[in-house]
């Protein structure tokens, strides 16, 4: 006969250890000496009603205790007894508690001797090298033992850090023993917990932040931000060149010899973009309109910028005027809002801008609050490259007309 599921087995006391390991109270215990041994575990067990009803029952769950003990296998719980007088089975002993007395019981019960042994090897080179990732350890002891394998080419990766100090260099040039650029950008999570630690604090760039920018929170340099232009006028060609990718700082040295500069978003259209005079049109990258403000030329152009028709188009719009004030808008109009009604989508609910835009002119504005709180119906959308190609050409001509 089965004991029921509401009464504790071996397996279920085993359990409760486990969930001390997994999450790391158990290894930060024994890292800093606390005393978490000996330690009462929960179990339960039957009710004056199941003693007499199920005796069976009751006494093949007492059997299966007892050969799970440490009395039975010499390591793991300890059950504390208690007497009883049922009015029908008369004077007995059943479990009241059982006990897991100290670490080594638990850690044998859990198989876990090599692990424990193998973290103290590795804390001790850890703490060797860098003291003050002592209290790290205590918080992330797993992440040690995940990391095992590797631990030695991580401590590497520290100290070189610590000897080169934001050494603005690549990656694949950190001349690191059996430490190549793939192994540092699958840890870069753990590393900036780590690098955190131990470097210097002026030495670290707290503003960049996440693996993404693992790179410029430490002094390395990272893949180059590019701007993607096209001339629209074949006379200004650059050597034949009218589709050009370059990194940003060589395009703010570049000082184009345009009178107009268009920014818009959607590829296709910047290369469906019909030929202007004297101009040129930008890629602009959604929220990386920012990088514009950086090209000082640029201010000296007549800019007009070109998005969808919703709230984060408008947001960019915002965002651009910041660094480059008299840009004008394209085609982010009521009425080629209008025109196009049989073609609106809806914006992403969750990813909508729902904040101010304070430098947009007043159509824009009124546009902007419109859409912003669905007076046109919900979470319109124009995306831009839905326009009608007519109607686009019409309204750059009328621009390039002025």
């Amino acid at each position: 006969m089965n004991a029921p599921p509401s009464w504790s087995t071996p397996g279920v006391i085993r359990a409760q250890l486990q969930r001390l390991w997994d999450d790391g109270r158990m290894l930060c215990a024994h890292l800093g000496g606390a005393a978490l041994f000996p330690l009462e575990l929960r179990l339960r067990q039957p009710g004056v009603a199941e003693l007499g009803e199920r005796f069976d029952a009751v006494r093949e769950w007492i059997k299966a205790l007892e050969a799970g003990s440490k009395a039975a296998g010499g390591h793991g719980y300890d059950i504390v007894w208690r007497e009883i007088n049922h009015r029908q089975l008369g004077r007995n002993r059943i479990p009241d508690r059982v006990v897991v007395a100290t670490e080594a019981d638990a850690v044998r019960l859990l198989g876990r001797g090599g692990d424990v042994r193998r973290f103290d090897q590795l804390a001790a080179l850890t703490t060797s090298a860098f003291p003050q990732l002592q209290p790290w350890l205590g918080r992330r002891a797993l992440a040690v033992l995940e990391h095992a394998t590797a631990w030695e080419r991580i401590l590497a990766i520290l100290q070189w850090f610590v000897a080169h100090p934001r050494p603005q260099l690549y990656l694949r040039q950190l001349d690191i023993a059996g430490v190549d650029s793939k192994f540092i950008e699958a840890r870069k999570a753990l590393l900036i917990e780590l690098l955190d630690q131990v470097m210097p604090a002026d030495a670290v760039d707290a503003s960049a932040g996440g693996a993404r920018q693992f790179e410029a929170r430490y002094g390395l340099l990272g893949k180059p931000a590019l701007v993607r232009f096209r001339i629209l006028d074949p006379a200004r060609f650059i050597h034949g060149m009218s589709d050009l990718s370059i990194p940003v700082a060589q395009f703010a040295a570049l000082d184009l010899d345009v009178e107009r500069v268009f920014i818009t978003e959607n590829e296709i259209n910047g290369l469906a973009f019909p030929d202007v005079r004297s101009a040129m049109v930008i890629f602009g990258g959604g929220y990386g309109v920012d990088r514009l403000g950086q090209i000082d030329w640029l201010r000296r152009r007549d800019i007009a910028y070109w998005g969808d028709i919703d709230t984060h188009g408008f947001a960019i719009l915002d965002r651009l005027r910041a660094s480059l004030p008299h840009a004008r808008s394209v085609l982010m109009d009521a009425d080629t809002l209008h025109a196009h009604r049989t073609l609106w989508g809806a914006e992403d609910k969750d990813k909508r801008f729902v904040g101010e835009a304070s430098r947009l002119d007043a159509a824009e504005r009124t546009l902007f609050d419109a859409l912003r709180d669905d007076v046109l119906g919900e979470r319109i959308r124009m995306e831009q490259e839905r326009l009608g190609y007519r109607w686009v050409s019409d309204a750059i001509n009328s621009i390039t007309e002025h």
